[in-house]
């Protein structure tokens, strides 16, 4: 079935996208800017992801605090706040989710180009990520994505094996479930009196104040339902995010050509825009789960779109692309590592900003996006001077190799 690559694929076939993997692409200049392109989007994603979680950790209360009420009682500057958080609300996690299908798909061709069984050992990979996204749950974040991402893409890599005409069903099928569930969801909101308003904060200290690293720990074990049900509520979405993007690599987005189809995504992404941004502005519940579930997947197309024209259009070897790519290439690295900074000034275990500054949240949360953006894009650049991949990639990477052929390979390149 995947014999043969369609133009635009071939070009970055041999460089595994997915997290761990370091890019080992040789051909032409405009091979090498496909590759780097899908780097830079991915990157993109990464920071972008902070800038919807940055607002959790600046909640005194985490993100039960978030859950039951974004904005704090009296906060001057709520409307500035609402507008920020739509801008970033779900897009990135849309891309983020596009950029994996991608990678996987990859993968997957790799796997059938070298006629290696598929997905075999990438189960054992799967399983290593959902390893890292539980200690970055445990001791870090409570809302980790890679666990989620772990099963998904598990169950996509089984779906891969079927023909794209039955990939493509499936995204309509697994998207108008996901539809239909979150519609549901907003009209139990929308018809229960005093459902669709904000709540209120727990009473007593909070433990994003008080606890120690451990405590903390303890703290998302014992709320685990609670902080685990957003991987099961979306589940079917992310299903449809990772074989859409499985899907638009096959139809060339990446490639030159396929400029038509990129303008198709920003047109999509655009139209969805200003539904988002009203949505997220309405600061309802239900308002905010049609933003963040519905119209901003769209947007994260359409985002997609964007950002491979501009790769194409002004290169990829700009100041802020080098920069965006690198992140890229250390993906799981920056991801982990902007959580553990988010939490080192945020919680009481660390600064404790979030409750020393409630007063000035927006003009602080927005300061430490700034400062732990630049610390991750700083860290990588250096980084990457000396390796060539990021040290979380190169553990899981050795660890998904274990008793494998690559293994001599993957501790031959051990960062020294």
């Amino acid at each position: 079935m995947f014999s043969r690559l369609p133009r635009g694929e071939e070009a970055c076939e041999s460089t595994v996208v997915g997290y761990g993997d370091p890019v080992t692409n040789t051909n032409v200049l405009t091979a090498r800017e496909r590759v780097d392109s899908l780097d830079i989007v991915r990157g993109v994603a990464i920071i972008g992801t902070l800038a919807t979680n940055i607002w959790v950790f600046s909640h005194p209360w985490g993100l039960i605090g978030m859950l039951s009420a974004p904005t704090l009682p009296g906060e001057s500057a709520s409307a500035a706040q609402l507008v920020l958080m739509a801008l970033a609300q779900g897009k990135f996690l849309a891309l983020l989710s596009l950029t994996f299908g991608v990678g996987l798909a990859l993968q997957h061709r790799s796997a059938v180009r070298h006629h290696r069984r598929w997905p075999g050992r990438y189960l054992w990979r799967a399983a290593l990520l959902f390893l890292d996204g539980a200690v970055n749950y445990i001791l870090i974040a409570e809302f980790d994505v890679l666990m989620g991402y772990a099963v998904t893409a598990a169950v996509v890599s089984f779906l891969l094996l079927t023909r794209p005409r039955a990939q493509r069903a499936m995204i309509l099928v697994f998207g108008g479930i996901h539809v239909a569930l979150i519609s549901l969801i907003v009209l139990a909101l929308t018809t229960s009196p005093g459902a669709n308003v904000d709540g209120t904060l727990p009473d007593g200290p909070s433990p994003y104040a008080d606890s120690s690293l451990l405590g903390l720990a303890g703290f998302r074990l014992d709320n685990a339902v609670i902080f685990r049900a957003e991987p099961v509520l979306i589940g079917f979405l992310s299903l449809a995010m990772f074989l859409t993007g499985a899907a638009l690599l096959r139809a060339g987005v990446f490639a030159e050509e396929g400029a038509r189809l990129r303008r198709r995504l920003m047109i999509a992404g655009a139209c969805a825009a200003p539904a988002d941004l009203v949505l997220g502005l309405t600061s309802t519940p239900a308002g905010l789960l049609l933003e963040r579930y519905v119209a901003a997947p769209i947007v994260g197309l359409g985002l997609l779109g964007l950002l491979i024209e501009l790769c194409h259009r002004r290169g990829t070897n700009g100041w802020w692309a080098r920069r965006a790519r690198e992140i890229g290439r250390v993906a799981l690295s920056a991801y982990l590592l902007q959580n553990l900074l988010g939490g080192a000034l945020f919680y009481g275990w660390g600064l404790g900003w979030a409750e020393t500054f409630a007063a000035w949240r927006v003009p602080v949360t927005v300061t430490a996006f700034v400062m732990i953006t630049v610390v991750v894009a700083t860290a990588a650049h250096l980084w990457l001077r000396r390796f060539s991949t990021g040290p979380v990639e190169w553990l899981w990477r050795a660890a998904a190799d274990l008793g494998s052929r690559r293994t001599s390979a993957a501790v031959g390149s051990l960062p020294s």
